[in-house]
C-alpha cells in the first residue's frame, strides 16, 4: 500500500486526463453491458409483435445503436491516445525525478554502486511503468464493473447456474493469487539480472581500449555470456511460470463454459430455463469472462511495472549523505583562507584515513601535499568542497564551517583540476563553457588562450565547434588537460585544487600545462597534490601526509635539510640527475 500511495502521487498533475480516461472507460463498460440486455428486451418484446410493429422501429433502433457505438469510438480513441500520453508523461516525470535524485546523491553512493545498474534503473526499469500507469486503473475499473454488472444480470436470469459459475471462478481466483505471488518475485529477479547485463556492457565498453591492449576480448565475451546467461535463466523461469499461469486460467475458463452448457441443458430439460434465456446467459458469460482474461493478462504487466517502480523508490528514498543544513547560508565573496581544525575522516570505522589533522592555508598561498599513495591526500582535498563530511573536527573557509554554507556557493568558489579529465560529449566550446554556463564567446576564447589551448583549437577544421568525442577520445591527454584548465579559468574561483594534474603527461605537455597552472594559481589559494616533486619546489609550504596525518611540513629547502620522508622521495626521483 505504501508503494501504491507513492505511485498515485504521480497522477496528480494529470488528474483531469485521468478523470476523463476513467469516464470514457465507464462509458465503454456501460455500452458493452447494455447490448445483450437490449437484445434480450427486443427478443422478448418488440420482435414478438409482428411485421407492422417491427419495421417502423428498426430505423430508430439502428440510429440509437449507431449513436451509442459512435460514442464508444470516441471514448476508445481517448483511452488509447491520451491515456497512453498520460502514462508516458508520468514515466517521464519519474525518470526526471530519478535523474535529479542521482544528481543530489553524494560521492559515497557512487563509490558503492555500479553505473550500469544505475542506468538500468533510469531507463529499462521505468519502461513498463508507462503502460501500468495507463492501463492499471482503466483495466481495474472496466473489468470490475463488467464482472459485477454481468454477474448481477446472470443472477437474475438463473440463480442456480450462477452459483455454479461462482464456485469455478473462486477456484480460478485462488489459483491466480498463488501464481501471482511467485510471479512478483521472478519479475523482480528479471530486473536485477538485466541491470547486471547493463553493468557488464557499460564496464566492458568503457574499458574497450584496455581490453584490446591486453587482447582480452575473449575474457570479456565470457563475462558477458555469464551475466547474459543468468538473465536468460531468470527469463526462462518467468516464462515457465507465466505458461502455467495462463494455461491454468484458460483451463478454468473452459470449465466455466462446460458448467454452463451442462447445467444450462439440465435446466432447459427441466423446463425452468428457456433456450433463448440460455443464449442471453451465454452472451453475458462472455462479458463476464472477458474482463477476467484482461485481469489475468494485466497481472503480468502489473508485476513488471511494480518491480520497476519498487527499484525506482529504493533510489529516490536514499537520503544523500551530504545535504545543506536547514539554515545554510550562501558563502559570498571570500579571500580563500582554508583551515582544517582537528580533522578526522574514515570511510568505515575500522579504516581511518585521516586523524586529527590541523592545517591553515593563508589566502593566496600555495600548499603542496605529498606522500605515499593511499595516504589521504586526495581525501583531504575532497573534504574542502565537502564531497565528503568530516567524521571529526571541521573544515573552514574564511572562518565559515563548510557544513554551514550552501553546497552550490561553496563549490562555486573552488576550482578543481584532476589527473583524469572528463570531457562531455559535445563541442570544445561547450566543454570550456561548462566552467561558467552562459559565458560569451569572447570569454571562452580568453580562457582558452590563458590555458595555452587556443592555437591548437584554431588549427582544427571546425575550431571551437569541433566535437570532443566520447570522454574526449579525439584529444591527447595534454590537450584534454588544457581544456579542463580553461574551464577553471572561466570559472575564476578563489580556491584552486590541483590533484596530480600533470602526473600522467609527457615532459613537453607537462611544461606547457605547468605554465598554464602557474598562471591559473596566481593570486588564488592553491592546494597541489603532486608525485612529481619538481613541480612543487616553489610552493609556499609542502605538507607530507603519511600514517593518517601530517608527518612533515616546511619549504622545499627546509624539508631537504631535515632529511626525512620528503627528502627520501625527492632523492629517489632525482638520483643520478642532481
Amino acid at each position: 500500500m505504501q508503494v501504491l500511495r507513492k505511485f498515485i502521487r504521480y497522477y496528480r498533475p494529470y488528474r483531469w486526463m485521468f478523470y476523463t480516461d476513467t469516464l470514457c472507460a465507464l462509458t465503454i463498460c456501460v455500452i458493452d453491458l447494455a447490448f445483450p440486455q437490449i437484445l434480450n428486451v427486443l427478443t422478448h418484446g418488440l420482435y414478438t409483435r409482428g411485421r407492422e410493429a417491427i419495421l417502423p422501429a428498426l430505423a430508430w433502433i439502428g440510429a440509437g445503436l449507431l449513436a451509442m457505438y459512435i460514442l464508444r469510438y470516441f471514448c476508445q480513441y481517448y483511452i488509447t491516445t491520451w491515456g497512453h500520453v498520460m502514462g508516458a508523461r508520468m514515466e517521464s516525470d519519474m525518470r526526471q525525478d530519478l535523474f535529479d535524485h542521482y544528481q543530489r546523491l553524494s560521492f559515497s553512493y557512487y563509490d558503492r554502486n555500479n553505473t550500469g545498474v544505475m542506468m538500468a534503473k533510469l531507463i529499462s526499469d521505468l519502461f513498463d511503468i508507462s503502460e501500468l500507469a495507463h492501463h492499471g486503473p482503466e483495466n481495474l475499473i472496466i473489468s470490475t464493473l463488467k464482472i459485477v454488472g454481468a454477474f448481477t444480470i446472470l443472477m437474475f436470469i438463473n440463480f442456480k447456474m450462477t452459483l455454479i459459475l461462482i464456485a469455478v471462478t473462486l477456484v480460478m481466483a485462488v489459483f491466480s493469487y498463488r501464481k501471482n505471488r511467485k510471479m512478483r518475485a521472478i519479475f523482480l529477479d528479471n530486473r536485477k539480472k538485466i541491470a547486471g547485463v547493463n553493468a557488464q556492457v557499460q564496464d566492458s565498453l568503457s574499458g574497450i581500449r584496455v581490453v584490446k591492449s591486453f587482447a582480452n576480448e575473449e575474457i570479456e565475451r565470457e563475462k558477458f555470456a555469464d551475466c547474459n546467461g543468468r538473465f536468460l535463466t531468470s527469463k526462462v523461469s518467468s516464462y515457465k511460470l507465466m505458461g502455467v499461469f495462463h494455461a491454468g486460467n484458460g483451463f478454468f475458463q473452459g470449465l466455466l463454459y462446460i458448467s454452463i452448457l451442462v447445467s444450462g441443458g439440465y435446466f432447459v430439460a427441466q423446463g425452468t430455463l428457456a433456450a433463448s434465456e440460455l443464449a442471453i446467459y451465454a452472451l453475458y458469460v462472455g462479458i463476464f469472462l472477458n474482463p477476467i482474461e484482461v485481469l489475468i493478462n494485466f497481472t503480468e504487466q502489473f508485476q513488471k511495472g511494480y518491480s520497476g517502480f519498487r527499484r525506482f523508490t529504493e533510489v529516490v528514498e536514499t537520503q544523500p549523505e551530504i545535504e545543506d543544513s536547514p539554515d545554510a547560508r550562501p558563502l559570498g565573496r571570500i579571500t580563500g583562507e582554508i583551515e582544517l581544525d582537528d580533522v578526522s575522516f574514515s570511510y568505515t570505522p575500522e579504516n581511518p584515513v585521516l586523524e586529527h589533522v590541523s592545517l591553515t592555508i593563508p589566502a593566496g598561498k600555495t600548499i603542496a601535499l605529498v606522500g605515499p599513495s593511499g595516504g589521504g591526500k586526495t581525501t583531504l582535498c575532497s573534504l574542502i568542497p565537502r564531497f565528503y563530511d568530516v567524521t571529526g573536527g571541521a573544515v573552514k573557509i574564511d572562518g565559515n564551517d563548510v557544513r554551514d554554507v550552501t553546497g552550490k556557493s561553496l563549490r562555486s568558489a573552488i576550482g578543481i583540476v584532476q589527473q583524469e579529465v572528463y570531457l562531455f560529449g559535445g563541442t570544445l566550446r561547450e566543454n570550456i563553457a561548462y566552467g561558467r554556463p552562459g559565458a560569451t564567446d569572447e570569454e571562452i576564447v580568453e580562457a582558452a588562450k590563458r590555458a595555452n589551448i587556443h592555437d591548437f583549437i584554431m588549427s582544427l577544421p571546425e575550431g571551437y565547434d569541433t566535437s570532443a568525442g566520447e570522454r574526449g577520445t579525439r584529444l591527447s591527454g595534454g590537450q584534454k588537460q588544457r581544456i579542463s584548465i580553461a574551464r577553471v579559468f572561466l570559472k575564476n574561483p578563489a580556491i584552486l585544487i590541483l590533484d596530480e594534474a600533470t602526473s600522467a603527461l609527457d615532459n613537453d605537455s607537462e611544461r606547457h600545462i605547468q605554465a598554464a597552472l602557474e598562471q591559473l594559481a596566481s593570486g588564488r589559494t592553491t592546494v597541489v597534490i603532486a608525485h612529481r616533486l619538481s613541480t612543487i619546489r616553489k610552493a609556499d609550504e609542502i605538507v607530507v601526509i603519511a600514517n593518517h596525518g601530517i608527518a612533515e611540513r616546511g619549504t622545499h629547502s627546509e624539508l631537504l635539510e631535515r632529511n626525512g620522508i620528503y627528502a627520501k622521495y625527492y632523492y629517489m626521483q632525482f638520483e643520478g640527475l642532481e
